[in-house]
């Protein structure tokens, strides 16, 4: 079942392992609290398809953990995110807008996430994410990412320099194909 624990702001934090097969690895997903995207399916990023997709993957493996991590907008809260999202349309891209609003171009903290990890038995993963940061913070932590498992979903035209910001700017691993695929059907219409 679903494993709840606190972190520091007191706000909760969930843990969901799926059908815990001990022959391999688990299938990870450390995912961060998107309101817009998880819930109300926003178009402006990739969290809601990301998280569905995870989802998916570990069901059909029969073997995940899926840690949903309270750090809404990269951990500047809903109401900065919002901020940061008139920022972006304003002609600010995804760093800038937080850079702006006096943050760092991510606040996120993963310790919790490796804490969770270890409670449940943990200590070597297969890491669904495109985000190097999180396999680095995770291996700082003592979790072993044995592999990075590519999350390559949501792309669409309402999102795509929020992508390439995350490629870019932030070291996001994309491949430069899923991103001229999309370009190139922008281009076309």
């Amino acid at each position: 079942g679903i494993r709840r624990y606190g972190t520091v702001t007191g706000v909760q934090t969930c843990a969901l392992p799926i059908s815990m097969n001990q022959k391999s690895l688990p299938l990870v997903r450390l995912h961060s609290a998107c309101l817009t995207g998880d819930i109300f399916h926003s178009k402006k990023c990739d969290c809601g398809p990301q998280l569905n997709a995870a989802m998916t993957n570990m069901a059909v493996e029969g073997h995940g953990i899926l840690l949903y991590l309270a750090q809404e907008g990269r951990n500047i809260g809903l109401t900065n995110k919002l901020r940061a999202y008139l920022l972006q349309d304003s002609g600010l891209d995804t760093v800038d807008a937080n850079r702006a609003l006096g943050y760092d171009d991510d606040e996120r903290e993963y310790e919790i996430a490796a804490a969770m990890l270890r409670a449940i038995g943990c200590d070597k993963v297969r890491l669904m994410t495109n985000n190097p940061d999180k396999i680095a913070s995770l291996e700082r932590a003592g979790i072993t990412v044995a592999e990075q498992v590519p999350l390559i979903v949501g792309l669409s035209p309402e999102n795509i320099n929020y992508l390439k910001t995350k490629a870019n700017r932030s070291g996001h691993i994309l491949p430069d194909t899923a991103l001229a695929a999309l370009d190139d059907t922008l281009r076309k219409k």
